[in-house]
């Protein structure tokens, strides 16, 4: 399969810095889709098929490239689903429903290309344990960092790292909302290899 320029269906800034750790030129477009959870949907269900989504919604505006779609989807150990905050009190509310659990964070990946229909399609699973935080913790790190953009409410790769006891995961570049090992891996299955 002959190598094709590549898209990257996202705004997101945070996907934008990662991919260019790969050194491979490309383009971003902002896809338009319901992101809303389906009933019965399973967190990684999700994750999937907005990932697909983001990169279908492109398809045909740029039908000679290799699209790439990610998104996340990070959920307590009940199930509650946690969405970017959006405001300092959602936040809060986020990291004190996180504090001393286990939040598993889902990135669904999906690499399209339009031109025969073929697409590679990954869910990386990512833990984070987070410490027992108190109150004045959680507001001193909203107030400093202000991740109302950030699925979980914090920033891994910023003072969010603070927040947690452990993590588990291949690729914590996926806790940033895109996995490269595994992007890195569908690119050479398709011959694109930077080496």
């Amino acid at each position: 399969m002959s190598s094709r320029p590549l898209l990257l269906a996202s705004s997101s800034p945070y996907r934008r810095e990662l991919l260019e750790r790969l050194g491979l030129p490309f383009e971003t477009a902002s896809p338009d889709i319901d992101e809303s959870p389906r009933p019965d949907e399973s967190p990684e269900q999700l994750a999937i098929r907005l990932a697909e989504s983001k990169a279908r919604a492109l398809a045909s505006q740029y039908p000679q490239h290799w699209i790439i779609g990610s998104d996340q989807v990070a959920c307590l150990p009940d199930g509650t689903l946690l969405a970017k905050p959006g405001s300092h009190q959602q936040a809060i509310s986020q990291l004190q429903r996180s504090s001393g659990q286990t939040v598993q964070f889902l990135t669904g990946l999906t690499l399209l290309d339009p031109s025969t229909n073929q697409s590679q399609t990954h869910c990386e699973r990512f833990v984070v344990h987070f410490r027992d935080l108190a109150a004045e913790e959680i507001d001193g790190y909203l107030r400093k960092e202000q991740p109302y953009d950030c699925a979980g409410s914090f920033r891994m790769e910023g003072l969010g790292i603070t927040l947690f006891e452990a993590m588990e995961g291949r690729d914590p570049n996926s806790l940033i909302g895109l996995p490269l090992i595994a992007l890195n891996d569908m690119l050479r299955n398709w011959g694109l290899n930077r080496y």
